[in-house]
């Protein structure tokens, strides 16, 4: 059983000096780059982001490789720093494939310990050259095959719901083999590869059905190792996923209390009123323990990897259940307005609703956390 009560340095829970003026550069960029109207406008492009703004982000930043080592084309930080960048585009509602690709793929090359793998896509990753994403990583048996063939592994079956799943350069596969579950990687082909994008209700994070019919594919990783590298993958997914909710939380949020301070009834604005300012402080306090939350989380992944699954399980049920109030009270305290396709909100509200589920929900996290905690559910008696 996992100490409950991990030790972490509280410093590494404190912003520093380099993040926070990694923070500032990128809101700057995100507000040019990112604002609702772009948003809109990109939604309707063949890759559902701007291309321009990633290469941005990959060559004048370095978002991508920040917690790439720099034995693999990265910066040699950690995930700490990403963090900071993945809070910056949730709050900015950035469309670019930075969950799937920074965040899960190429953890995931990481967690696998293939140095061969990682030398191949971890530099062009870190550069903005790949994009990449995994699939097959859920709970039970994989719904992909691994068979070999006369000139090396193919796979077979089907993946549903895979982010980034029709744009993707590279897609990491969970799939069954006869001596167990194990990692591969797959460059698709249209020939070998049938990739239909699906309708979702939050479309700046596209998903789609990836069907392999015989998919050249190579091994990542070793056999025995692929089912921790997976659980290490989502788990860090779920802290980036956390980052995302608090950035997001954090607009709604900021843009709510600036609203209720201009809108005025009863020659007065409606900020001043006692029953707004309780909802938005209800907000507030959930935000502040968001915060804790995803930093405790994002902490782990950079230095105490042991104490991931307990920290991202916790991460997952706040950080959704608190950008789940925050966006409600974005569309209610914005009034009729609130509600209208023209107004950003919406936007937040889908983003909100679809990733409350993207790696779990919050009951299965939490019957998760009591079982990693030791602890155990009383039957009800009436």
């Amino acid at each position: 059983m996992r100490p409950r009560h991990p030790e972490i340095a509280p410093r590494l829970l404190s912003e520093t000096d380099e993040q926070r003026q990694l923070r500032a550069v990128l809101r700057d960029l995100f507000g040019e780059t990112s604002s609702p109207e772009d948003v809109r406008k990109y939604l309707a492009a063949p890759r559902g982001y701007d291309e321009a703004l990633w290469v941005r982000l990959a060559g004048e930043i370095g978002v991508h490789g920040l917690a790439v080592p720099e034995e693999y084309g990265g910066s040699g930080f950690t995930f700490a720093e990403l963090g900071v960048a993945l809070e910056e585009a949730g709050r900015a509602l950035c469309c670019a494939p930075l969950l799937p690709t920074v965040a899960l793929a190429a953890h995931a090359l990481l967690y696998s310990g293939d140095r061969a793998a990682c030398e191949r896509y971890l530099p062009r990753i870190a550069d903005g050259a790949l994009t990449a994403t995994v699939a097959g990583f859920g709970d039970g048996e994989p719904g992909v095959t691994a068979e070999r063939g006369s000139a090396g592994w193919v796979l077979r079956g089907r993946a549903d719901f895979v982010l980034d799943g029709a744009g993707a350069d590279l897609i990491l596969v969970r799939a069954a083999t006869p001596a167990g579950p194990r990692l591969l990687a797959c460059e698709p082909d249209p020939g070998t590869c049938r990739r239909t994008p699906r309708r979702v209700l939050d479309e700046t994070r596209r998903q789609a059905l990836v069907e392999f019919r015989g998919a050249p594919a190579t091994p990542v990783g070793a056999a025995e190792g692929a089912e921790d590298a997976v659980s290490a993958t989502l788990d860090t997914g779920r802290a980036a996923l956390a980052a995302e909710q608090v950035g997001g939380s954090g607009h709604a949020l900021d843009a709510t209390v600036e609203f209720v301070a201009q809108r005025h009834q009863f020659g007065r604005p409606i900020g001043s009123f006692q029953a707004v300012k309780h909802r938005l402080a209800d907000v507030l306090v959930a935000l502040e323990a968001a915060r804790s939350a995803s930093a405790y989380a994002t902490a782990c992944v950079a230095v105490a990897r042991e104490q991931l699954p307990v920290a991202a399980g916790a991460a997952a049920v706040v950080c959704s259940e608190t950008f789940r109030l925050a966006t409600a009270e974005y569309v209610q305290l914005h009034g009729g307005i609130g509600f209208t396709w023209e107004h950003p909100a919406h936007l937040y509200v889908r983003r909100a609703r679809g990733a409350e589920v993207l790696f779990g929900t919050a009951d299965r996290h939490r019957a998760r956390l009591a079982a990693l905690t030791g602890l155990t559910l009383e039957p009800c008696s009436v």
